[in-house]
This record gives structure tokens, sequence and C-alpha cells, in this order.
């Protein structure tokens, strides 16, 4: 089995996220980054596939040079090969990250490519829909069990009120739901012999539209909390703020 991951560099989710000066970008000074969960799971879940039936996987990250760290972590989890498609840092848009990934996936051979549900930065669960179209391959989202057998795929997925249950002909995309598999730690022996495992580099091509971020604004503090009474007696008077002060009845 061939499997390409695409993956992103993301800022940790347990890091404390500061507006920067420029009032457009997130302060980098102690903030470090991971490789995004969802793509972790869908990288977890491809090297079991190949560890049980053979074959390579293969990391895709579209970012710049500081994704190294990240990538080599994935090769210490046990990938095989690692591609950076080295961009310069421009605001794409989904299906202008999207161009640049399906441009590589094709130029090599694969029985399915995976990624997360979605990047814990962007949220938009869009990118790895957008590949299966323009690569015009067939596309399972939300995945929460993945098993491949003689050219097909057997998949769970997440639907509102239950699970779907699909088969799927290869090559797929697949998107990687919080359940489908739990990231490996890297072994020290994986650690050492992803330091000497090559990078690929390629270069992103130009963007044919990008978007334009005008500002960052943090949350607004939230303000303290109020006690109305203890107890059922409390009950009339608390529905009645809910319905004349936060109006959310």
């Amino acid at each position: 089995m061939d499997l390409i991951v695409c993956m992103k560099r993301v800022p940790d989710s347990a890091a404390k996220i500061k507006v920067a000066a420029d009032g457009k970008s997130i302060e980098q000074a102690g903030v470090d980054h991971v490789i995004s969960p969802y793509d972790e799971i869908a990288l977890e879940r491809a090297i079991q596939i190949k560890e049980e039936q053979g074959g390579t996987v293969t990391v895709m990250c579209l970012g710049t040079s500081d994704a190294t760290k990240e990538i080599r972590q994935a090769l210490a989890m046990g990938a095989d090969k690692a591609v950076l498609i080295k961009d310069g840092g421009g605001s794409r848009g989904p299906l202008g990250i999207a161009r640049a990934l399906a441009d590589a996936i094709k130029e090599r051979p694969h029985d399915a490519v995976l990624f997360g549900r979605q990047s814990i930065d962007a949220d938009n669960s869009a990118v790895g829909v957008i590949v299966a179209r323009l690569l015009d391959l067939p596309c399972a989202t939300l995945v929460t069990k993945l098993d491949m057998a003689d050219g097909k795929a057997n998949v769970h997925r997440e639907s509102e009120g239950g699970t779907e249950v699909i088969e799927v002909a290869l090559p797929a995309v697949f998107t990687a739901q919080r359940g489908l598999a739990e990231p490996r730690y890297p072994a020290i022996k994986g650690i050492m012999m992803a330091k000497k495992k090559p990078i690929e580099e390629l270069d992103a091509p130009e963007p044919a539209g990008t978007l334009s971020l005008d500002a960052l604004t943090p949350p607004a503090d939230r303000t303290g909390g109020r006690i109305v009474g203890e107890g059922p007696e409390a009950v009339g008077e608390l529905v009645r703020l809910l319905r004349q002060e936060a109006k959310v009845l």
C-alpha cells in the first residue's frame, strides 16, 4: 500500500496565544508548534496499515522550512518518506493549499491519501475534500474506523446521531476523526533514524489568489458569574434572568 498523509504544522493548543504587534499574526515567542492533532491521528492509522499490509507511508507538508521539526517527528513515528512543499508563508485559502498538495500527490503513487478532519488553527475542514475533488477521487470524511483490502476500504464515519458504514474503492481520500487511532510516542530508535532520513523539498506553485487578513482580535474577557440563590427557590429568578437579561430563552 502506498499511503500519503498530509499534515500541517500548527501552534500547540496548550500554548497561550497573543496577537503580535502588527495586529495580523500571533506572537511566536514562546509558542511551541506541533503536528495538527487530527493529522497525527491520520498518520498513526496509516502507519498501522503499513505495518499490517506492508507498503510505504509518505508525509507531505505545505509550509516554511520551520516545519522540518514536525516532519521529522512524523518520520520518527514510522513514516518512510517526507515531502516539504516550501511556501513563503503567504495567506493561501483552502483552495490554494489544496491545489499545491494535489499537484504534488498526483506525481507519486497513492492507494490512499489521509488528512485530519481539520487543522486546529484554521478549522475550515475543507482541504481534504477539495484535494479529493481536484484528484477526482472518492472521499470519506470524519472517519472513525478504516480498513483496506483487495482494492477497497471499509469505512466507519461519524454522522449526526450515529455511524455510517460504507465501502469505498481505492484510491480514495479520507479525513480522520478522533477515535480512528491513538498516536504513538516515537521510540528512541525511530528518533535517531528520522534524523538520517532525507526530506524531499518542492517549491509551492504561485497561488492563483490569496486571502487578505485585516486583523486578529483576542476574545473579550469573561465577566464574573452571579449567584442568584440556592436550591429550587432560585429557579424562578434564574429563568427570569435568562429570559430578560441574557435573552437566551
